[in-house]
């Protein structure tokens, strides 16, 4: 009997048709994975599994049974049954899945009460036994902790450990370390692989990173406009894949092992950091986030860097740019020292969403800076902005509309085009494709090296996916706990790396072979990262 059987599924929000005509099954202690874009309706599938859709006003057709469970006839009783008891969802944003004002260790124990009937003490008892289980350490006191309090890999955990509370038959992953930096992703993964063999779970993993399924599940369900384009064992799926959009995804992934072609640099040093040094918080309290760091930046290069949250990389960006002081140090530009910002030194952020005013169309916005340096004329603005929505891929028409009415490799298309607005010598992106899919990621990636190459900008690349440092990157500088522990040509880095900890972040990058990536879990279990640290 399969513990999941998805028989012509069809999801509806009105005249869009998410998910259109799907059919699967998965066996007991399998391990699925829906991959595909946004939009692609993985992760509306996985909401139908556990009859998130009634009352939303969303029309759901087809069969869906899951441990037994018809979801589409069962009462609203029965669904509470089964919804934590014999199956469990971890959602891909832990912080607002988390009640921010109640201790971790409570709302575990809450989800245990209402579904085994268990004392208060008991309930309490199995929180911190979960807790402890997926690598929380000193499980009894941070129990006590609020989510803020924890980091975000911690956070991931304590939901995890949420839907573990029960002992459920099917876990449904939603995206559960698209936030995550590699190291603390690789551990994510390992626990789930860990807890599927002790356990005998099922899992139903959504994501669009296909080398986290490569290495994750057993099986592969590649889905594009809501259908099934492909199904398959995962050894098949990706080392020999039949569709040509699983082709083309599987093309667009990038490869750490895959090197930029040199760039054109000339010896001219446009931006210098020398002897940063930024601290927050005051006395013994404070905490330098940046510590000691010096860097040269050449005319026309793009200089990675890579670090996993907390490292100081965001930081040091934003004293490059010139929106925070440092507290020591001192930033130059083409050799005069620099104090605030200049135009000739421009950022494009990790988030457009909250770049971008939503009350102000995405023309207006591409505008500031030109009229930040005096220009008047409102033709003059318009046609300028026209030709820069045009450079980076957007059309003249898209002037008027306003940010929500952008897909994510839009938003940062404008947000491109902004910083090109100031004519630059240098763009510092702070991880500025973390948040898109493999596909738009690859398009903002060769559309940020045909303006280097076009106009002769120098970038600053920050980002925590080493593969992607690694196909844009001329120089890369490796951080931690606020200082560079390595920096050298991306060649060299990647291919020798000297420090311990370089060695550790390439080694928990996803493998998109499973082979590999079943080698590389085996070698952290001997020898890996402590979970604390996540």
């Amino acid at each position: 009997m399969s513990l999941v059987e998805v028989s012509g599924l069809t999801v509806e929000f009105g005249p869009l048709r998410a998910v259109d005509d799907l059919s699967f099954h998965l066996a007991p202690g399998r391990a699925l994975a829906l991959v595909g874009e946004s939009g692609s309706g993985k992760s509306t599938v996985a909401s139908a599994l556990l009859g998130l859709h009634r009352g939303t006003g969303a029309r759901v057709t087809g069969s869906v049974r899951v441990a037994g469970t018809d979801v589409q006839q069962a009462s609203d009783e029965e669904l509470r049954r089964l919804r934590g008891a014999r199956a469990a969802m971890v959602f891909q944003d832990p912080l607002s899945s988390l009640d921010p004002y109640y201790a971790v260790g409570d709302q575990i124990a809450e989800v245990y009460r209402t579904h085994a009937r268990a004392s208060r003490r008991a309930a309490r008892a199995r929180a911190v036994q979960v807790l402890d289980r997926v690598g929380i350490p000193d499980a009894v006191r941070r129990s006590r902790a609020r989510p803020h309090e924890f980091s975000g890999g911690m956070r991931q955990r304590a939901l995890i450990a949420m839907a573990l509370a029960c002992a459920p038959d099917l876990l449904i992953a939603d995206e559960p370390t698209t936030a995550l930096d590699v190291t603390v992703q690789a551990q994510i993964l390992d626990l789930l692989h860990t807890l599927r063999e002790e356990t005998g779970m099922g899992l139903l993993l959504v994501t669009h990173d296909v080398g986290v399924a490569a290495g994750s599940v057993d099986e592969v369900l590649v889905m594009r406009h809501g259908r099934a384009v492909e199904h398959g064992p995962v050894t098949r799926v990706l080392g020999a894949p039949a569709a040509p959009y699983t082709r083309e995804l599987l093309g667009a992934v990038p490869r750490v092992e895959v090197a930029r072609a040199p760039s054109a640099v000339s010896d001219e040093i446009v931006l210098e950091a020398t002897g940063l040094r930024r601290e927050f918080g005051r006395g013994r309290r404070a905490l330098a986030a940046v510590d000691g760091v010096s860097l040269a930046v050449r005319r026309g290069e793009t200089v990675g860097v890579v670090g996993e949250s907390g490292s100081g990389k965001t930081t040091l960006g934003r004293m490059l740019v010139g929106l925070l002081e440092p507290t020591a140090g001192e930033v130059r530009f083409e050799g005069r020292a620099r104090a605030g910002t200049d135009p000739a030194v421009q950022m494009v952020f990790q988030d457009p969403v909250s770049s971008l005013n939503p009350r102000r169309s995405v023309g207006e916005s591409v505008a500031d800076p030109l009229r930040a340096r005096g220009e008047r004329d409102e033709r003059c603005i318009r046609g300028r902005v026209s030709e820069l929505l045009e450079r980076v891929g957007l059309e003249a028409a898209h002037y008027d509309r306003y940010p929500h009415e952008f897909s994510g490799g839009q938003r940062q298309r404008v947000g491109i085009a902004r910083a090109l607005a100031a004519d630059p010598r240098v763009i510092v992106c702070d991880e500025p494709v973390s948040a898109l899919d493999v596909t738009t990621q690859a398009q903002v990636v060769a559309l940020l090296g045909e303006l280097q190459r076009e106009l002769g900008i120098a970038l600053v690349f920050i980002a925590h996916d080493l593969a992607v440092v690694r196909q844009v990157s001329d120089r890369v500088a490796v951080m931690r706990r606020g200082r560079i522990v390595e920096e050298g040509p991306a060649d060299e880095v990647y291919e020798s790396p000297r420090d311990p900890y370089t060695r550790q972040l390439l080694a928990a990058v996803p493998a998109l072979d499973p082979e590999v990536a079943a080698r590389r879990r085996a070698q952290r279990r001997e020898g890996g990262r402590e979970p604390a640290a996540a």
